[in-house]
């Protein structure tokens, strides 16, 4: 009985959140499965998800400790769970909501890891190849495509998906379609526009012709197909084995804020759909911070004494 009555909550739930919220397949099976683990440590109490108490959610949240479970994967859960129960409140199922008033566990909002500016420049550079590679199909496409995942901080599913109907090189933007279908303009600066410019123009005719339909993806591989995300993926790893696409999508927003950009453009930029994810980039602009405080604060400039 249990076992229905959850698994009939979960699959509402799930269908809430792929109807009105646009979570993609692969997040909501996700969710399916931090769900249904909760669900089952409450069943071996005979207990229910509409009916699951704060002392329950914080024993599964220390079950997973127990277990060897990480701060971050726990975290994940424990949001997951938080995202099920406001549903559960607002929809009049459950009169209190359990996870409230529960911590999330230490070490859930890991700083995410970026190259240097020399270090992005350099593998912006190596993705041009040599004078006499520089013009090939190949080299203007991964020129082009390093370029929009460091200079835009595109997702590397935006990047694969992106049409030729999306690039407006003369508006200098692209309309990228993120998670949940969402759509938002980018900009492309001005190295980007060119390198975009010259792969339309010189490289992806010559990939295009491979096949015989017309195919609408901006980026495609060697037979004429549309690329998948292992292929940008390991195009990244042979410029540079320590970075990923996720890494150039971090070093965009890292270097704009030490630049002084605001939390709000970076976040518009990055299309994230709430504040906080972006907040993690807050700490890059403290050393920045700090040095104009003493530079122009009265107080900045001045050493404590030696000794009290």
């Amino acid at each position: 009985m249990q076992r229905d009555t959850n698994l009939g909550l979960i699959d509402a739930y799930l269908t809430y959140l792929r109807v009105e919220k646009g979570l993609a397949p692969l997040t909501c099976d996700a969710y399916r499965r931090d769900l249904l683990q909760f669900a089952e440590f409450l069943e071996q109490q005979n207990g229910r998800l509409d009916s699951a108490s704060h002392e329950q959610v914080a024993a599964f949240i220390q079950h997973l400790q127990a277990h060897q479970a990480q701060a971050r994967s726990r975290a994940r859960k424990l949001s997951c769970l938080r995202g099920l129960y406001r549903w559960l409140l607002l929809d009049s199922r459950i009169a209190h909501d359990p996870t409230i008033h529960i911590e999330s566990p230490g070490g859930w909002k890991v700083l995410p890891k970026s190259l240097s500016k020399d270090e992005a420049l350099e593998m912006v550079e190596r993705s041009r190849g040599g004078e006499q590679e520089a013009s090939t199909p190949a080299r203007l496409r991964d020129a082009a495509m390093i370029e929009l995942l460091y200079g835009s901080g595109v997702r590397v599913s935006e990047l694969v998906g992106l049409n030729v109907a999306d690039v407006a090189l003369e508006q200098g933007q692209l309309l990228v379609r993120g998670k949940g279908d969402k759509e938002r303009i980018v900009p492309l600066s001005q190295p980007a526009t060119q390198a975009l410019l010259a792969y339309l123009q010189q490289g992806r005719p010559a990939f295009a012709a491979r096949q015989k339909r017309p195919v609408r993806q901006v980026f495609l591989g060697a037979h004429g197909r549309s690329l998948s995300r292992q292929m940008v993926w390991t195009l990244v790893k042979r410029l540079d084995h320590r970075a990923s696409p996720h890494m150039l999508r971090h070093s965009c927003a890292t270097h704009m804020v030490e630049n002084g950009a605001d939390l709000r453009t970076v976040q518009t930029l990055l299309g994230h759909a709430d504040i906080s994810t972006t907040q993690v980039y807050t700490h890059l602009a403290l050393g920045r911070l700090k040095a104009v405080h003493r530079a122009h604060h009265p107080r900045g400039r001045q050493r404590l004494p030696e000794s009290v």
